[in-house]
């Protein structure tokens, strides 16, 4: 069962149109993403939030740096999302300092600057921790280099496959490095359910065995895809509201599918687990399905104790925009767009350049939301 292979291929949702290639990751600057935070600090309380830009540091790295310089204990800093090691990243920090006069945050920005290699733009003070999910999403700036062709095709190439996903929006896949190369992450993690393998360390089992869930996840939209049912609604589907995130079971699809249409709400996708809302009718029976086919069952999630969820199953990115560049003396393409907390730029990188993405650094959030 552990041995059976995993199904990493995932269908283009605009396979009919030719991408540009490329490359990622030429240099950390060819990667820059910035968090687009929930809510602005309120100037008071006993949680001192830094916004600081790092490249050559993950974010866990750069929390225990900041736990050590301000002598707190772990945990004592927060943050909103995890962020790649090999990208320009931007994002907020939460150190419980407890209540300090507001000096304590200039120099708090100097003692950052002295000890630590960022770049601090402000700190100020707010009333809680920031916990994974405290934010709106990412903005994506990203450099393809080493296009499949030249500087004008790649242009018209991208601008047909931005209109087509204009229309469609794209499924919101868990991005390849969530599984390790190979599904090596999905393995560990299915033989942890299984009780042949054992982690000590918390956070990583954790994160294993949601990287199961997270396969089964893709494996349930690529289903999606191929049954030509990403465009429109089953019945028994659970729907997310769009405007205010509320969600409710589809039983008339006439009146719902227009709502689809108009981008008032989508379906969304199962993150299973005991405790997960499950889909009934049509859309049940594809959920237990995948599920079925899996070396995974519930029981094994539960003894695991892993709830389950449900997760957004259609991406909708408003606006990409799309310039030349160059790299190296050769042309590249930009582009620049914004996605929702726990979507995966390369989910949306490789509908443009149609290349394994695999070895590609892990621009996104991977918060626990749903």
């Amino acid at each position: 069962m552990l041995d059976s292979s995993l199904e990493l291929h995932l269908p283009y949702i605009t396979n009919g149109l030719p991408g540009i290639g490329g490359q990622l990751r030429v240099t950390s600057d060819h990667f820059i993403v910035e968090e687009v935070p929930l809510y602005a600090p309120s100037d008071e309380g006993q949680h001192l939030y830094v916004n600081l830009t790092k490249t050559g540091s993950t974010t866990k790295e750069v929390q225990m740096q900041l736990e050590r310089l301000f002598g707190l204990r772990r945990g004592d800093v927060g943050f909103a999302g995890l962020k790649d090691k090999q990208a320009r990243t931007t994002q907020t920090f939460s150190l419980a300092v407890g209540y300090r006069p507001p000096s304590f945050a200039e120099d708090a920005i100097q003692r950052i600057r002295d000890h630590l290699p960022v770049e601090v733009h402000w700190a100020r003070f707010h009333r809680n921790k920031l916990r994974p999910g405290h934010l709106l999403g990412n903005r994506f700036t990203i450099t393809i280099s080493r296009l499949a062709c030249g500087l004008d095709e790649a242009m018209a190439r991208a601008e047909a496959i931005r209109a087509a996903l204009a229309q469609t929006g794209l499924p919101n896949y868990f991005g390849p490095q969530r599984f390790g190369p190979s599904g090596s992450n999905v393995r560990q993690g299915l033989e942890i359910l299984a009780g042949v393998r054992t982690k000590r360390d918390r956070w990583l089992r954790r994160f294993l065995i949601s990287s199961v869930q997270s396969y089964l996840c893709n494996c349930y939209l690529a289903r999606r895809v191929a049954i030509g049912a990403f465009e429109r609604l089953l019945v028994g589907d659970i729907a997310k509201k769009v405007a205010t995130g509320g969600m409710f079971q589809v039983e008339d699809l006439a009146a719902e599918q227009p709502r689809y249409a108009a981008r008032e709400i989508s379906f969304t996708a199962p993150l299973y687990g005991p405790k997960m809302w499950a889909a009934k009718a049509e859309a049940g029976a594809l959920e237990e399905a995948v599920l079925a086919a899996s070396p995974v069952t519930l029981e094994q999630l539960a003894a695991a104790r892993v709830e389950g969820g449900r997760r957004l199953g259609r991406l909708l990115v408003e606006e990409i925009s799309m310039e030349p560049a160059q790299v190296d003396e050769e042309a590249a393409v930009t582009l620049r767009f914004q996605l929702p907390k726990g979507a995966f730029a390369t989910t949306l990188l490789r509908e443009f350049m149609k290349v394994d993405l695999a070895q590609a650094p892990a621009l996104d959030d991977e918060s626990d939301d749903v």
